[in-house]
């Protein structure tokens, strides 16, 4: 990874979060890069509540939280099956890490990674989680260099070990991510010289979700991405384009996960 993605997919009316809030992101330590996106970052400072909703990637975060009048911890955020809504006030600081999908694994081999799928499990409350992990030490640093260089230090210390099964998980996620004709679990298992249900347990040990939820979602995130620009969208060619049967069916998957049609959504934005 030559840098952080610059994309807001999966961030919901992402102009109106980062008019909000100060968003970056940060690229870890080269030894990280082959099993992270990126570091996220969000400071805020409001006068009034705030609430930002995203729609997950298929990917595991580690997410050390700051809130207004609340102790600093952390917690592991599996896969979010749901829009994840988070309500903002006052001022706050998040330092987020997230993983490629079928990165985390290496990072807590003693469990598949769909057992942390749409859970989300503070530090404090699991002993056996990262014991003797301060919080405070990487959130309190003004400078956000010394932040960085803290996560990354954080990470280092559980000093992953290669892992051939989640090198091919990574490959495999990626390649549905970038490839717009893959659409059907059982073609792209055969395509890869797998059994759909070497691929399915792959997914669940590796990844937490199965393969045809990670196609659905990488359609919805792109509809999404769509909807948020400036130009106007057809929607049953973008249907066709995203290897949906007909627009009807991408209108369906749009409104049961961003909560209203795509036409609504690109209307309220502009």
């Amino acid at each position: 990874m030559a840098a952080p993605r610059r994309d807001t997919r999966g961030i919901v009316d992402a102009a109106e979060l980062f008019a909000r809030v100060d968003f970056r992101r940060r690229e870890p330590a080269e030894p990280l890069r082959p099993y992270l996106e990126h570091y996220w970052l969000i400071d805020w400072e409001l006068t009034q509540p705030y609430a930002s909703h995203v729609v997950p990637h298929p990917s595991v975060n580690i997410v050390f939280q700051r809130f207004e009048g609340q102790e600093p911890f952390a917690e592991v955020s599996g896969i979010g099956l749901e829009l994840f809504t988070q309500k903002l006030e006052g001022r706050g600081r998040v330092c987020g890490i997230q993983f490629r999908p079928g990165g985390f694994r290496p990072f807590a081999p003693g469990h598949p990674v769909s057992d942390w799928t749409g859970r989300r499990v503070r530090f404090d409350d699991s002993p056996a989680l990262y014991p003797g992990t301060d919080p405070a030490a990487i959130l309190d640093p003004d400078e956000e260099d010394v932040r960085v260089a803290a996560l990354d230090t954080f990470l280092l210390s559980l000093a992953p070990r290669p892992d051939p099964q989640a090198d091919l998980a990574m490959a495999l996620v990626d390649r549905i991510r970038s490839d717009r004709t893959i659409r059907r679990v059982a073609d792209f298992a055969r395509a890869e010289g797998m059994s759909v249900r070497l691929l399915q347990r792959l997914f669940a040990a590796y990844v937490g979700v199965g393969p045809k939820w990670v196609i659905l979602r990488y359609r919805i995130h792109e509809a999404l991405e769509h909807a948020q620009s400036e130009e106007k969208v057809d929607w049953a060619t973008l249907a066709t384009t995203l290897g949906y049967a007909d627009q009807a069916h991408l209108i369906r998957d749009f409104t049961t996960t961003v909560g209203v049609p795509p036409t609504t959504y690109a209307q309220g934005l502009h």
